[in-house]
């Protein structure tokens, strides 16, 4: 697995790409010119990771359950291979997330799944309501990957007080076709005290670039 790591100290972020994107997504598509002066700073550092959306939510060759299970792997992959590695190049006791779009997903589900190692995310326009990608087929490992779903029932208090000690951002725009499930996220999380900023962009923004370029200058 590739990555890319701009910046030298701050707060360590695992930085998620686009539907099936690559790590170098983030620098091609101006998100780190857009915080050049922070990284420069010392105030923030990314870890740009590569995807396997290609090997599982949208690999329409594969059966629902590999899919799934390619998206746990992919979950291994960030926990016991390249966390070990930002915490030999970044002491910091925080860690964030942050994604746009599909990354915005993975973003969420990664913090939400280990609050304890995870303290923040940033997701600019995620997109959360993924049963339709597992086509018809569901168990307690497509449940526990569905923010949308494991959310309502969650009562473990290991994890509701993990969460209420942590700082999570939701942010879309008023044209943007993922604001209602941001919507749902964020009143979900609320329903269950869980401190979550969330925004709405106006001024005609979307789902694009540009605007995401905004977000990371305002939240960083």
């Amino acid at each position: 697995m590739e990555l890319l790591v701009f910046g030298h100290a701050g707060t360590p972020a695992v930085v998620f790409p686009t539907s099936c994107g690559r790590f170098f997504e983030f620098e091609d598509r101006g998100m780190v010119h857009a915080i050049h002066a922070k990284l420069e700073a010392g105030q923030v550092q990314l870890f740009c990771v590569d995807s396997v959306d290609g090997e599982s939510w949208y690999s329409r060759s594969a059966a629902p359950r590999e899919r799934i299970t390619r998206q746990m792997q992919y979950e291994s992959y960030i926990m016991e291979e390249l966390l070990p590695m930002v915490r030999r190049e970044n002491g910091s006791p925080h860690l964030a997330t942050i994604g746009c779009s599909f990354g915005g997903y993975h973003a969420v589900t990664m913090a939400l799944r280990h609050p304890d190692v995870f303290s923040s995310f940033l997701s600019m326009s995620g997109t959360f309501d993924l049963a339709p990608f597992l086509s018809g087929y569901y168990d307690q490992d497509c449940y526990f990957n569905l923010p949308l779903h494991f959310l309502p029932n969650l009562s473990d208090p290991w994890y509701l007080d993990r969460y209420r000690h942590n700082s999570y951002t939701l942010a879309t725009a008023v044209h943007d076709p993922c604001w209602d499930e941001n919507e749902r996220l964020a009143r979900l999380l609320r329903e269950k005290n869980i401190p979550c900023r969330f925004d709405v962009w106006g001024e005609q923004a979307g789902h694009d670039w540009p605007w995401w370029q905004r977000m990371m200058q305002a939240y960083l």
